[in-house]
């Protein structure tokens, strides 16, 4: 198996069991916290409910600042070749990228990762020839889409550092990566989130609309940033996590039987 460092991806507690059990796909979580720290009930939290649906996921401890792009993307990267390599356990079904805030960003990233950035991680030392590639699907929860258009100014500094260049915010501004090959996006907000603008989520549907790849997307009224899976929340954004798991079986992420 392929020997080069990783960042830990470690499986929802029952996911071994509905693999065996014949879950179709798998859900790998990507928390938020600014790039600066990785929020656990969007990380671990949303992978650990995934499992009590009977949907196969886990979620991966990408690095952060003082690490800068690309190391978080090519961690997901080398994360999403084990996955469909076996390494995690034989994974059928599609394999689905789950990001929230600042991990929306990485998972917006990933799922538009660019020839040049496959190619340079392919290039590095012991990283497999095959499996290096987008997700099949990608979820976004009110994702830091733009670092440049309405961007969250930490997550944008702790990725790129105090003397990044304005060339490179825009080439990691998701708005100007999104192409054909981009996978069917799930995308939602809220419309009065105070920290990542909800325009970030307008960007990210348009994106895709513009590059005539399906996406869903949601706007709920009203909660607060970070609501992670919602399951306490009144009004109408506690209903998303229904939303998605209708997504989910649509595009053949299946519980096991």
């Amino acid at each position: 198996m392929p020997t080069t460092s990783r960042a830990p991806l470690l499986l929802a507690p029952d996911t071994p069991r509905l693999l065996k059990a014949g879950a179709r796909g798998f859900v790998l979580t990507l928390a938020g916290g600014g790039y600066a720290h990785r929020s656990d009930h969007e990380g671990p939290g949303t992978a650990t409910w995934l499992t009590e649906q009977g949907i196969a996921a886990g979620h991966l401890d990408y690095p952060v600042a003082p690490a800068r792009y690309p190391e978080a993307l090519e961690q997901v990267l080398l994360g999403l070749a084990d996955l469909r390599a076996g390494v995690h356990g034989e994974v059928t079904g599609p394999l689905v990228l789950a990001g929230s805030s600042a991990g929306g960003h990485l998972a917006g990233t990933a799922a538009t990762a660019t020839v040049d950035e496959l190619a340079t991680l392919a290039a590095q030392e012991n990283v497999p020839a095959t499996g290096l590639a987008r997700p099949d699907l990608v979820t976004l929860s009110y994702p830091v889409f733009s670092l440049v258009n309405r961007a969250h100014v930490g997550s944008r500094r702790n990725l790129l550092g105090e003397d990044h260049t304005e060339a490179l915010a825009f080439a990691l501004s998701i708005e100007n990566r999104v192409d054909a090959r981009t996978p069917p996006a799930f995308v939602w907000h809220t419309a009065d989130d105070a920290s990542v603008p909800v325009e970030n989520t307008l960007a990210a549907i348009s994106a895709w609309r513009a590059a005539r790849v399906e996406v869903e997307g949601h706007i709920y009224p009203s909660g607060v940033h970070g609501v992670g899976l919602a399951l306490d929340e009144q009004g109408a954004v506690a209903d998303w996590t229904a939303h998605w798991l209708a997504w989910l079986l649509r595009h053949g992420v299946r519980p096991a039987t």
